[in-house]
């Protein structure tokens, strides 16, 4: 199955979603590292700027969490390291606000 062929407007569309997406999620980082956003709402959140991340990028934008952290993390919950926020089971969700205190 090969990709869809798109338009010069569909690829224009395209990327500027692409660029607002990205923007979005770079700012939710920000704000999240600041702690003017609540972790526990964007676990529970069901936007598509926080749906579609992965949850080691999203850790990792977390005050005292980096790379290894992380990874650390997501080994003792059990998620693997290409899942995404909306591909989290209720129990992994617990689990993550359990060990990060909803910081």
């Amino acid at each position: 199955m090969g990709l869809p062929k798109l338009s010069t407007s569909e690829k224009k569309q395209a990327l500027e979603k692409a660029q607002i997406m990205r923007r979005k999620r770079s700012e939710l980082r920000a704000a999240l590292k600041k702690g003017k956003v609540d972790f526990g709402k964007i676990l529970e959140g069901d936007d598509e700027v926080t749906a579609r991340m992965r949850v080691a990028y999203l850790l990792k934008s977390l005050p005292r969490v980096g790379k290894v952290k992380a990874q650390k993390i997501m080994e003792e919950i059990g998620i693997d390291e290409s899942r995404r926020v909306q591909g989290l089971g209720k129990r992994q969700k617990e689990a993550l606000l359990a060990k990060l205190g909803g910081k």
